[in-house]
């Protein structure tokens, strides 16, 4: 592609990604297609000789557009989200077009400073004090595995690396049965083995972390010989928006030296907001803290604060420097490829100094709150009427609910959340709250306006409706 139809074609993907925003609340939410109905469409060869831009672009908008699940959708109510504010997507824009690896500070001096001023300006934003510093990481998926990998490294005296685990004394890890399953895949990944997360169980409204069985735990591995190296805490579970006492967990798990990493995905976002700290209230003891500007926030995905007290321990654990990686003549700089699992690093700086300044930190205010405000309105609206139960109650944004209907109560939670998405105005996904389905609400995404909550319950209720009047007729025809 030469330089100018690069031109012309970048153009026509900028406008069209305007258009694209712009219609997205006469799309279905959710992919309407049947699997398999994309792949069928297209070639089992590759090309032997290069194709025209335009047909390329038609077979985009044909044959890939109707397979997508439009997760800039002001009704995307399943999962949490990965919100893409405009701004953030013309930064990305920018990005892409040059196109750096921004491994070392030489390769990129400006997204590395860049990055180290606006992990500050977030760490002031979520309210954690100095001595925390930032870097960005492509998820929580790996900001939880670098701070499991710190966990087993300090408690083995720097010794995994170097020697592997075995002949090793055997780590144990403890975390509550609410987080989410990439700590799973952290114990996996670094070596610990699954039968070695300690799960303990959670209690309360807030389905928080039971701390005595937390100390119970530790003390009874102690005894048997174990080593205890860690706990993760959660603040904003997926399932429910468990919430952890941050404050006890860490005073538990330093009295017998264990490292303590915070799963704030979702919820960290919402610390901007001075009125939902108490939700992790004593986060400012912890080790280590992650939360992804790229769910709540607004910044294009993929974008991951992690949050350490400690940066030394992250490089001792994860930094190698053969000799093309090193930067003379340059003393005190960072090269967050030292901080990272991979090697190779996107610009993700540049987004969030663009989101931030444009929308500011009132502007980011304003949408929380009014998430926050307009889930619980939802929530009361639905827990008001006799067909309905609220599950779990609002945490923040979060909450779950049911259908009463008679028969089985799982497969008809199942059948509705189903119908709902099959209707396509809105999108909603389930989760299990004390071995039983319910559905699950989350009101996030960024361009979502009160009205769209209101078409939430009206789409609840009447789907809920036909699907018991279907389960009328279909009795009777018995």
């Amino acid at each position: 592609m030469d330089q100018k139809s690069f031109g012309e074609w970048s153009l026509k993907a900028a406008k069209w990604g305007a258009d694209y925003r712009a219609s997205l609340r006469d799309r279905p939410v959710r992919a309407q297609t049947a699997p398999g109905a994309i792949a069928a469409q297209i070639p089992a060869q590759p090309p032997r000789t290069g194709e025209d831009m335009q047909a390329i672009f038609e077979d985009f908008e044909k044959i890939i557009l109707p397979g997508m699940t439009h997760w800039q959708h002001p009704r995307f109510f399943a999962y949490f989200p990965a919100n893409a504010a405009p701004v953030s997507v013309v930064a990305e824009y920018l990005v892409t077009a040059m196109a750096a690896q921004c491994m070392l500070w030489q390769t990129s001096p400006a997204a590395t400073e860049l990055e180290t001023k606006v992990l500050d300006w977030l760490r002031q934003a979520i309210g954690l004090p100095e001595g925390f510093s930032g870097v960005i990481q492509d998820s929580a998926s790996s900001a939880t595995l670098s701070a499991v990998l710190v966990m087993r490294e300090k408690a083995l005296g720097w010794n995994g690396n170097k020697k592997g685990l075995s002949g090793q004394p055997q780590l144990r890890i403890y975390s509550s049965d609410q987080v989410h399953t990439s700590i799973d895949r952290a114990i996996w990944v670094s070596g610990i083995g699954e039968e070695n997360l300690v799960r303990i169980p959670a209690k309360g409204a807030r389905r928080a972390m039971d701390t005595i069985a937390l100390e119970a735990a530790i003390l009874k591995d102690k005894a048997a010989g174990l080593l205890p190296a860690g706990v993760i805490a959660c603040t904003g579970g997926t399932s429910t928006g468990a919430c952890d006492d941050i404050a006890e967990v860490v005073r538990v798990a330093h009295a017998h030296g264990l490292y303590v990493h915070v799963d704030a995905a979702w919820a960290g976002a919402a610390m901007i907001c001075e009125e939902f700290r108490h939700l992790w209230s004593g986060v400012e003891a912890a080790d280590s803290v992650v939360f992804n500007p790229h769910k709540w926030l607004g910044a294009q995905f993929d974008c991951s604060a992690h949050f350490i007290r400690s940066p030394d321990d992250l490089v001792k654990t994860l930094a190698i420097q053969p000799e093309y990686l090193k930067t003379h003549g340059r003393d005190g700089i960072i090269n967050y490829s030292e901080w990272t699992i991979p090697l190779g690093r996107r610009f993700r700086a540049l987004k969030l100094w663009f989101l931030l300044r444009f929308h500011g930190l009132d502007g980011l205010q304003t949408m929380i709150r009014n998430h926050v405000r307009w889930s619980e309105r939802l929530a009361e609206r639905l827990g008001a009427r006799k067909d309905f139960e609220i599950v779990t109650a609002p945490m923040l944004s979060l909450f779950s609910f049911r259908h009463l209907s008679e028969g089985d109560p799982d497969a008809h939670t199942i059948a509705l959340v189903n119908a709902i998405n099959d209707d396509g105005r809105i999108y909603l996904t389930q989760t299990r709250v004390d071995g039983r389905v319910a559905i699950r609400f989350q009101a996030g995404q960024f361009d979502m306006t009160e009205k769209d909550a209101e078409t939430a319950f009206d789409v609840i209720v009447e789907v809920a409706a036909a699907l018991d009047g279907h389960h009328e007729r279909t009795k009777a025809s018995r």
